[in-house]
């Protein structure tokens, strides 16, 4: 008379997948939006400082331009200051 047949005990499943899956909908939604932070990390090395494999960092590439004689001290001073590393 109310509904409440044979299917019903399983109706609390179909609702709990739904939820589950318009969590994860939600989730996927956020992530891609904000770009994922872990993937901006991976793309800058200067975000972290860290070096990407493949990539050489600028001080790197500038040392040894500078080690092979392919700059004087004033010009390797110079774009040291502009980089912004001093050290």
């Amino acid at each position: 008379m109310f509904g409440y047949g044979y299917g019903m005990g399983w109706m609390w499943l179909w609702g709990l997948l739904a939820l589950a899956g318009l969590v994860v909908l939600v989730f996927v939604i956020v992530r891609l939006a904000a770009g994922g932070a872990t993937r901006d990390h991976a793309r800058d090395p200067g975000a972290t400082g860290a070096r990407v494999e493949g990539k050489r960092m600028p001080r790197e590439i500038l040392d040894e331009r500078y080690a092979k004689g392919e700059l004087t001290t004033e010009e390797y001073q110079e774009r040291l200051r502009v980089l912004g590393d001093n050290g």
